[in-house]
């Protein structure tokens, strides 16, 4: 990464302007267009997080023999632990400036990163998968004249238009979402409450299951520790000097209740009607309240399907021209992340075609999955992060492929395999159930294993790292950075 000095200084004179398609990519966020305050990072998460995909996640525990109240409890145990890292993540925008995925570089390496990298782009296609998906099944029915696969498409494309205006679009779009959710669904969900008749397997406390509770657990986790990716990626525009305990806190807080809300809520509505989909649930509770309501809260969770697929896109942009930008070089650009954006989306759309509509087993596997590969990777880069380099580096040498971090790095590609392949005697899955997870009767207990792994090596790994040259670096770069007003990769 080199700074062009051939430019002339262009502050932006409102750099919070959401008319004002973005520009940036992977490169540096100058100073001088850092905006926005941290509570913005609340409604953010508070309102991708709080749509219809999540609705669906409140199905599994049900299916499988929970009980409501042990299906809420394992969601809400869930929830409080897999956001912690999303949170932690956060913070990190703010002090480096940079998206989440080119971070990977101190720890992995120039090319070594493309390993966490890679796992990102395919976690952002799949997520959009049954994004796309549901949103389409959203539309559809509220137009069934238009047909499913119109429907997707049609979704799809209005995400795109989102995702290229980029940050300050979703942002803004995420911010007016949450209010109107807020209205909306406070007075469906107190409806809800009222209106929906459980049955009694499904009432009381129940009898309590281990396996299932697991698995909820384990889900609802997931969830949020998929998020991990995205993170700095919506944070990377604030002031350097963002309160880190806000940012964490905001972040916290939005994401875990937005998610809350709608999974208790889909748990709540699809244990009272057991033969509805996870989409047409919405329309039969809106209605049970007063005729009509069912189609207005379908329209809102509809409109707020928008920007969370827009989420994916964007990111999964991000991550494929980091990824692209380590075999050659690429400019940041709006062409390139046009590019990029063409290709998450229409890959994306492209399996939501073909995909079977009820998704709901896939989804639970996916997120379970995509959990194995991400609890290594966030482990390493949160360790490294707050006790390694404690917010050090030196931001210029990451983008440079024979610069300090190297094209390979020992301690997080060995912390990384070894933290993965110790997680894999506690997985269970319908593809493979480990040892453990059979004689524990298919309790996965995998998650814990990989944190404690990947994380205590990669800190042992890393307590003789002479990091003196790269303090220098960072602080000599300090006032080169803010002396431009653009740093990208050339």
């Amino acid at each position: 990464m080199t700074i062009s000095n051939q430019r002339e200084p262009t502050p932006a004179s409102n750099p919070a302007s959401t008319a004002r398609i973005e520009t940036h990519s992977i490169d540096f966020i100058p100073t001088n267009e850092r905006h926005g305050k941290a509570w913005h990072q609340g409604t953010l998460w508070f309102a991708g997080n709080a749509e219809l995909t999540s609705l669906a996640v409140g199905l599994i525990g049900i299916t499988l023999g929970l009980s409501l109240f042990w299906d809420l409890i394992a969601v809400l145990l869930g929830l409080t632990f897999g956001t912690l890292f999303m949170a932690f993540h956060s913070v990190q925008g703010p002090r480096l400036g940079i998206p989440q995925m080119i971070q990977s570089r101190p720890q992995f390496g120039f090319l070594g990163a493309l390993l966490p990298q890679g796992i990102t782009v395919l976690l952002y296609i799949g997520f959009n998968v049954f994004n796309t998906i549901v949103a389409g099944q959203a539309l559809n029915l509220l137009v069934p004249s238009i047909g499913i696969k119109l429907a997707l498409v049609l979704s799809a494309f209005v995400a795109l238009i989102v995702a290229y205006g980029g940050y300050d679009w979703i942002h803004f779009l995420m911010r007016w979402g949450t209010w109107i959710f807020l209205a909306c669904f406070g007075v469906f969900t107190i409806g809800a409450i009222f209106t929906t008749n459980l049955p009694h397997s499904a009432s009381g406390a129940g009898h309590f299951l281990l396996t299932p509770f697991l698995v909820v657990f384990l889900v609802s986790a997931a969830y949020n520790v998929s998020e991990a990716p995205y993170v700095s990626d919506y944070s990377r525009y604030l002031e350097p000097g963002t309160s880190s305990r806000s940012c964490f806190f905001w972040t916290y807080a939005g994401a875990g209740l937005g998610a809350l809300w709608m999974i208790s809520l889909g748990s709540l509505l699809l244990a009272g009607n057991p033969t509805a989909s996870a989409i047409s649930v919405i329309k039969l509770g809106g209605d049970k309240i007063f005729p009509g309501f069912g189609t207005i809260a379908l329209i809102v969770a509809f409109a707020m399907m928008i920007p969370a697929i827009a989420v994916n896109m964007y990111c999964g942009s991000l991550a494929s021209i980091t990824a692209a930008d380590a075999v050659k070089r690429v400019s940041a650009s709006r062409p390139v992340r046009l590019v990029a954006l063409l290709f998450i989306g229409v890959v994306a759309t492209a399996f939501a075609l073909t995909f079977p509509q009820n998704f709901l087993t896939d989804y639970s596997n996916f997120l379970t999955i995509l959990l194995y590969f991400l609890i290594p990777w966030t482990a390493i880069n949160l360790i490294d992060f707050y006790i390694v380099r404690r917010g050090n580096y030196a931001i210029l040498e990451i983008f440079k492929a024979n610069g300090l971090y190297r094209r390979w790095q020992w301690r997080g590609l060995t912390a990384y395999a070894v933290g993965f392949l110790s997680m894999i005697p506690f997985f269970s899955t319908v593809i493979y159930t480990g040892p453990v997870a059979k004689a524990a009767h298919g309790a996965d207990f995998s998650i814990f294993v990989g944190i404690v792994v990947s994380g205590g090596l990669y800190y042992l790994f890393s307590r003789n790292m002479d990091l003196s040259e790269e303090r220098k670096l960072a602080q000599a770069e300090d006032a080169e950075l803010r002396a431009f007003p653009s740093v990208s990769p050339q």
